[in-house]
Formats: structure tokens, sequence, C-alpha cells
């Protein structure tokens, strides 16, 4: 299963909004630095309104969503890359996700302590950015020694790996994540085996007071973040309280919705949080739909057919024949299975057929 990490500077709210989105309390929560140490993973459901009418149509009680695990990662601090609060153990926890929340403080609140006496959002992201870049720095460095004697030797990917450090060095040295260097395809095969922490896409995740949920745009802070974010990052922003996700524990649906409705908002901004975050791992769902139960099975986006019909069960790519699929609009336009294949929105589809987000699929296999 792949894993977003959460990052962000000491008491930013990482772990209160981890609790929350894993809807547990197993990350301590405390007005001081360093209260995580070690890395709390939990596994989250993807909340996805299409399993709902797809139950009905089906005519199940049994859902079950798509999951993706999320790493609370303890908060980094200004010289992590040689060091510093256990700096060297919380980036070798980020070099082992596959995407990262970045959550950035965007509310003022005397009685909890920033660990650099005052809020701003730039500042806290340019150093977490930092000392990711000058890890990536002392990586390449020993990598490039490394690749050199290989290369000597004749060894092409060794050779390639040498061609595009020398790119992303200066590229580094300017303070740029390798993420936003400019690469062909090849050249992006080439980065992943040098396993950057820059190179991890990215998601800003700005935690705001409750009271400005309903109108983040007024915030000055969440300007300045989604403002960098476009301009110097390529990435995409979201708005959550963790505060407001805490309360959200406890509560029940109906609850939930009424809470959210007096914040003057119609959906949490943790559940808002893990749908970017399953979209920057670059998944997707597609479904299966029957009288057992309702499923959304996660799949890379790109994925073909056998592909994904091995996400049930090996069995099914190997003698995968043939995969009937109609997209969720067209069934639920349709209104039933049957109506669905009346009107001829069923499809049957190959081996070469690129799965769509939202698909409904029965796959047909030999055993």
């Amino acid at each position: 299963m792949l894993q977003a990490g959460i990052v962000g500077l000491p008491n930013v709210g990482k772990s209160t909004l981890f609790n929350a989105l894993t809807r547990t309390r197993k990350a301590e929560s405390a007005n001081y630095p360093f209260c995580t140490i070690d890395p709390n993973v939990g596994v989250v459901q993807v909340p996805d309104a299409r399993l709902e009418p797809l139950r009905e149509i089906a005519k199940t009680d049994r859902v079950i969503p798509a999951a993706i695990e999320f790493v609370d990662i303890a908060g980094l601090v200004e010289g992590a890359s040689k060091g510093e609060g256990l700096g060297n153990k919380f980036l070798a926890n980020i070099r082992e996700v596959d995407a990262v929340v970045h959550v950035v403080r965007c509310f003022e609140d005397e009685d909890i302590i920033h660990n650099m006496g005052s809020i701003d959002p730039l500042r806290d992201i340019e150093v977490i950015n930092t000392e990711l870049i000058l890890a990536d720095l002392a990586s390449l460095e020993s990598q490039k020694e490394k690749s050199a004697k290989k290369a000597r030797g004749g060894d092409k990917e060794a050779a390639e790996n040498i061609e595009l450090i020398d790119r992303l060095l200066p590229h580094l040295n300017e303070n740029k994540p390798a993420i936003t260097l400019d690469l062909s395809d090849d050249e992006h095969l080439t980065l992943k085996r040098l396993c950057l922490l820059s190179a991890k896409p990215v998601l800003y995740a700005c935690n705001v007071a409750e009271g400005d949920l309903a109108d983040p745009e007024q915030n000055p802070f969440v300007q300045k973040v989604e403002t960098y974010a476009r301009e110097n990052h390529g990435a995409g922003i979201c708005i959550v309280s963790a505060a407001v996700e805490a309360e959200l524990i406890d509560f029940d649906t109906t609850e939930a919705a009424e809470y959210l409705e007096s914040l003057g908002v119609s959906d949490s901004g943790g559940s808002l949080l893990i749908r970017a975050a399953y979209d920057l791992l670059g998944l997707a769902s597609y479904f299966t739909a029957g009288e057992q139960e309702v499923r959304a099975w996660t799949f890379r986006k790109g994925m073909k057919a056998p592909q994904c019909a091995g996400v049930i069960h090996t069995d099914f790519e190997k003698g995968f024949i043939k995969a009937d699929v109609v997209s969720y609009e067209d069934l639920i336009a349709a209104g039933s299975t049957a109506g669905a294949r009346e009107s001829g929105k069923y499809r049957l589809e190959g081996k070469e057929y690129e799965f769509k987000d939202g698909d409904v699929a029965l796959f047909r296999f030999n055993n």
C-alpha cells in the first residue's frame, strides 16, 4: 500500500491531524517540539460519494472503500540535514514514503508554541524544503562518486545517473527541489533510482482556525501558501483545521454534518485532504458492484485491464480474457445494471484498455 508522509515543523498540528484522519489517538499530541519521535502509521479509508448510489443499485449492505496509509513523521527543524533535532532519523522516515503532505500553520494562537517564535508559513516551508534539498545534495555527491567508478567500467545505468546528477546539482544549489526540474521520460526513471527527498510529490495542507474554514481565501497566510505552491513548486494546497478534525473523531455522521454546517462548510477538510493525497499518489478507483458487496479497488493511473484485474487476485490477471466495463456516470443514469446493458452503455474491453477512475467492472478470466 502506498504511503503519504505528514511532515512539517514542530507544533504545526501534524499529530492532531494524523489522529483525526486515522480516527485514532495513536500519535501523541502536545504543546512542545518532538512529542512524536517514532513515526506512526495508520490506514485511512478514502471518502467516496459514489459508493452509496452504487450500493443502492446493487441492493447490498456491504460497502468497502479504498484505503491508503498515512505516516505521521516527527517535526523537522533547521539543521536537520546535519543531525539537528534527531534530523537524520526523521529524514530517513521521509525517504520511505511515496508522497509528502506538508502541514503549514496558518493560524495565530498565543497558547500554542511555535518553535521559531512567530507565524510565517513561507519561512516554515523554506526551512523544510532547504533541509530536504541539503540532504539530497549530500546524497547526490556520494552517489556520483560511487557511480563514477561503475561508469568507468562501462556500466550504462551508472553513466545515466552521473548525467542526471550533473543536471540536478546546480538546480538544487539554487534551492529548487528536484521535482521542479524539467525531465524527459527516461530521466524520470533515472530520478527514481536516486531516491531523492525533494523529488517526492507534495501537497501543502494549510492548517487554519475553525473560523477560517468557510472562507479561507480571507486568510493572508493561506493566500501566501497558495501563491508559493503554484509559482515555486507546481503543487496543490488543501485547507484543513486540525482542531475541527479532532472534534469530528467523536461525532457520528449526523452530528458531524450538523457541526460542519454550523461552520459554513459541507465537507470536512480531512476528507478533502485524503482524496487529494490519494490523487497525489497517482491513484484512482474502479468499482465492483454485486449482491455480496460494493467495493472500491485502488489502481495506479495508467494501468491496463489485466493489471487492474490483478488488483483483485493475481489469477485474474494471469487468466484475463475480457472486462465488462461501464462508467459510474452511465450506470447511475441508467438506474440499474440491466438498464445500462439495455442502453448499450456496457463495453467489452480487452487487454489494452486503460482503466478510468469510476469504471464499474466485471472481469472474465480463465482459471
